[in-house]
């Protein structure tokens, strides 16, 4: 859905834009105010009553502050709790992603369905290869008894016609953890203890009732109490806010909200290469049969939760957002250090307490548009020529799938020319779960293993905003653009150990 500009896509940028007004005004009475902002009018354009898209509103508004949602059953204030969020130092409560209950649909859960299409066939098929015998033919249409259906989709494949079609919730089917189920009304219900926080169930969801919790609000109040606040930002951000915001207006642009100063997460990347190419050579396989990537949170999160026999074969090295953010802060000691990209996980990762020193703030692209609304700047006049030059191709390309091991494989190649590297790559955790698996069965021994939670990398975030497609293009000219090719070419090469 990202790149398709619908209702949801527009009341998500309401939102954030609201928030970041507010914040920047510092007239925090004025929270009350924004659902009838954000949804204006007397008549609903989408939902039953525009009371219920207000309600919606307003509790994306809390979310998107770092608040709770209110409980259903009980009259609270939009803004209760509103004074303990207005500072500058909050980490993200659990849990991070929610669902606003009365925005979910109550979707249908998996069947299979025949559509006005089933030409009443002579041959049959579908009925013929029901093995629980749950098709039958009424009026010569064929029919399936949803209670006998053991959804294993054998009908649709064989149906000539194709009538026969598989129904599932978009947010289960995003899902690769398996994490969502439902409650007692048949809403969608997470399983936090499952979820890994990548964020596809939210921008998989067409009625926008999933939601995950945000910071721009308190690095908005940092900003403003005079703290030197530096936005790290990760390669994916390259074409995000349109043609006319280029790279080298980017550090223009951000002074302009109130930044310090920008540095692109490539610098951090390229240090997670060869950190990641020094232990593959040192621990392939002497020591561990295959070495799995460590850039994706929600992947190593995948694997704590489904594989915890297999965390000893993933690469302990910090990822590019954290060793970014402890070269800035060793440079800049006291400073602030806020991370834009394009994922929720990172949001997770940042809150872990081994984290918490080295990064203060993660926005998404998503919400950073939000607060460029909230000021007023338009990418046109916007001035400046600053390029972000001091990441390398190889750490530019982390933001796209095999971009990460590609980066590994081509250190590693240039160190022991003569050494082979086998590399799988797997986008998406339904994916991810079964590389893993093959690796555990030492199917995959001697390999480099790259898993991507978002299907196309880091481009596909859950905080991104332009086409996938686009933005995958986009980032394969910005990589042949960079001033550097390899990794070990960064002026910050030396640093990595000293890092960790």
């Amino acid at each position: 859905m990202r790149g398709i500009p619908s209702f949801v896509t527009d009341v998500r940028k309401k939102v954030f834009t609201e928030v970041a007004r507010m914040a920047y005004d510092g007239d925090y009475g004025r929270m009350e105010e924004l659902p009838y902002i954000i949804v204006p009018g007397e008549m609903a354009a989408h939902r039953e009553s525009i009371f219920l898209e207000r309600a919606i509103a307003g509790e994306r508004v809390r979310l998107a502050m770092g608040l709770p949602l209110r409980p259903v059953q009980e009259h609270t204030l939009l803004s209760d709790g509103v004074n303990e969020s207005a500072v500058a130092e909050k980490y993200y409560d659990p849990p991070l992603v929610n669902i606003i209950n009365f925005a979910c649909n109550a979707c249908p859960t998996k069947q299979y369905r025949v559509t006005e299409f089933c030409q009443g066939c002579l041959s049959q098929s579908c009925h013929q290869v029901c093995a629980k015998d749950a098709i039958k033919f009424v009026h010569g249409k064929s029919t399936i008894d949803q209670e006998k259906c053991i959804k294993c989709g054998r009908c649709a494949d064989a149906c000539p016609y194709h009538a026969i079609i598989k129904l599932e919730r978009p947010c289960v089917e995003a899902c690769g953890m398996d994490a969502i189920g439902s409650d007692e009304y048949g809403r969608a219900k997470i399983n936090h203890d499952r979820c890994v926080s990548c964020g596809q169930c939210l921008v998989s969801c067409p009625f926008g009732a999933i939601v995950d919790k945000g910071q721009i609000f308190q690095l908005i109040h940092s900003i403003k109490r005079g703290d030197q606040v530096i936005a790290i930002l990760a390669p994916a951000f390259v074409s995000q806010f349109g043609p006319l915001l280029t790279p080298e207006k980017m550090t223009a642009a951000m002074k302009l909200l109130g930044f310090d100063s920008v540095v692109e997460v490539a610098v951090g990347a390229d240090l997670c290469t060869l950190d990641e190419a020094k232990d593959f050579l040192e621990k392939v396989p002497e020591q561990q049969p295959y070495m799995g990537t460590s850039c994706c949170p929600a992947w190593i999160s995948m694997v704590d939760v489904c594989f915890p026999d297999q965390k000893e074969n993933i690469s302990m090295t910090l990822t590019p957002m954290v060793l970014t953010a402890r070269m800035v802060k060793k440079q800049h000691p006291g400073c602030k250090v806020a991370f834009i990209g394009p994922c929720a996980a990172k949001k997770l990762e940042a809150s872990r307490e081994h984290i918490r020193s080295d990064v203060d703030f993660v926005l998404t692209f998503e919400e950073l548009q939000g607060m460029f609304e909230a000021k007023n700047v338009w990418y046109a006049d916007v001035v400046g020529n600053d390029p972000l030059d001091q990441g390398s191709a190889d750490g530019r390309g982390f933001a796209v799938s095999g971009g990460v091991a590609r980066a590994v494989q081509n250190v590693i190649s240039r160190m022991e020319p003569d050494r082979e590297v086998k590399v799988m790559q797997a986008e998406g955790l339904r994916e991810c779960r079964k590389m893993v698996q093959q690796a555990k069965a030492g199917k995959l021994n001697g390999y480099l293993l790259e898993g991507m939670a978002c299907p196309g990398g880091c481009v596909a975030g859950a905080g991104t905003i332009r086409p996938i497609n686009k933005a995958t293009a986009q980032v394969g000219l910005y990589q042949k653009a960079a001033p550097l090719q390899k990794a070990e070419d960064s002026a910050f090469a030396d640093l990595a150990e000293k890092l960790d």
